[in-house]
């Protein structure tokens, strides 16, 4: 029998090789870089030398020329050490570099890609705004053509690797905006760089939640002029450049909260053998036993689901929304569920950072809102389920 979650060699040597660096190298500073919200700019590049930024990415551009699949096994991998890292690497890897290799042309792929690719140049995409998340068409933030090109003029909040710290911002980045008033053929992409004039830092988000060792900024464009060659497809024909790249993104979502869940299962399994009360360890007691099987169990049926959906997954295909938003849906809500249990089953302990279960739980809360909230996932499943009377 094929193994789902390690279908090829490569894969599982993919899996080998993002574990052991994640445990050598990322977990060490995890804590630390949560603590003080800072985005480790270093370790983010060793990304690129282990050929991870542009996992997908064909070769021609820099790229590994691996699949979603592959994509899924590093975030799972990732997340499961720093997820605010892993946060920043999907916002990289996925939102832009898989972004623009899918959607761009080859001028554009030559000229960007290889430096996101090594991580010489950080990356982002930019559509939440102040007044706009999941309405996307309610965005505000519109491109005027104008000679040689066009003047975006708007406000992008939200946005992971807006900045790399707190005055300087990343380095590129795939911007929707609108060229008209048309409805989903109103908006449009493009590619807008550190230096253009009139682009700038608004601020960057401080004091979140969790998800702190990755930068969320609002990013600021008066009046940028963006050259021809930097509209991404053809006008007006972003909402399909979207949605094929929203797919991989939530199933890259679901599959970081695959790594936090597993990560807390391990935590807890393993503290309710050596802490003993009463006489017994803690497992031998009915309400941990729960605990632990019911969150072993609902993480099997969701890492089921991802690599299902993964592997079936062509990068270049859209229209794959029911089942994209729906690892997502159950992932989300599954991670933040079994971080809660592992809390419980390690009581103080829990509670404080010497266990990581508690900013793992911090951070699996921005899981169910960034990349597409649950509410939303809901009304999308729901709408395309009406034309699936028959589930086979």
């Amino acid at each position: 029998m094929a193994d789902l979650f390690n279908p090829t060699e490569e894969h599982l040597a993919l899996r080998a090789m993002v574990r052991e660096f994640a445990e050598h190298d990322v977990e060490p500073q995890a804590c630390r870089s949560d603590r003080e919200e800072r985005f480790n700019v270093e370790l983010f590049r060793k990304l690129g030398e282990l050929g991870l930024l542009g996992i997908t990415v064909d070769e021609r551009f820099g790229g590994s020329g691996m699949d979603a699949v592959a994509a899924v096994i590093a975030h799972e991998e990732l997340s499961a050490v720093d997820p605010g890292l892993t946060l920043s690497y999907l916002a990289h890897a996925m939102l832009f570099v898989n972004n623009l290799a899918q959607n761009g042309n080859d001028e554009q792929r030559a000229r960007l890609l290889p430096a996101a690719c090594s991580g010489a140049a950080i990356g982002g995409m930019c559509m939440s705004e102040p007044g706009a998340g999941t309405d996307v068409l309610g965005m505000g933030t519109t491109a005027r053509r104008v000679d040689g090109g066009y003047r975006i003029t708007g406000a992008k909040m939200w946005i992971t690797n807006g900045a790399i710290n707190d005055t300087d911002l990343g380095d590129v980045f795939l911007v929707y905006a609108k060229t008209g008033d048309d409805g989903a053929r109103g908006l449009s992409l493009f590619l807008v760089e550190k230096g253009m004039e009139g682009f700038r830092l608004g601020q960057k988000i401080k004091d979140k939640l969790g998800m702190r060792a990755s930068t969320t900024a609002e990013l600021v464009f008066e009046e940028v002029l963006v050259p021809e060659r930097n509209l991404v497809g053809q006008e007006g024909s972003a909402v399909r450049s979207m949605m094929r790249n929203l797919e991989l993104e939530r199933l890259t979502l679901a599959a970081m909260s695959l790594g936090i869940a597993r990560r807390c299962i391990e935590v807890m399994n393993r503290y309710a053998s050596e802490r003993h009360s009463f006489g017994k360890p803690l497992r031998a007691f009915g309400q941990i036993q729960r605990h632990i099987a019911e969150s072993y169990a609902e993480w099997m049926a969701g890492r089921a689901y991802v690599y299902q959906v993964a592997g079936a997954l062509r990068l270049d295909s859209y229209g794959n929304r029911i089942d994209s938003d729906g690892v997502k849906l159950y992932c989300s809500t599954m991670a933040k569920n079994v971080a809660d249990r592992a809390i419980q089953v390690l009581g103080g302990y829990g509670y404080v950072g010497e266990y990581n279960v508690e900013r793992l739980w911090r951070d699996a809360k921005l899981l169910e809102i960034g990349g597409g909230t649950n509410e939303a996932h809901q009304k999308n499943m729901t709408r395309d389920l009406a034309g699936v009377p028959i589930l086979r």
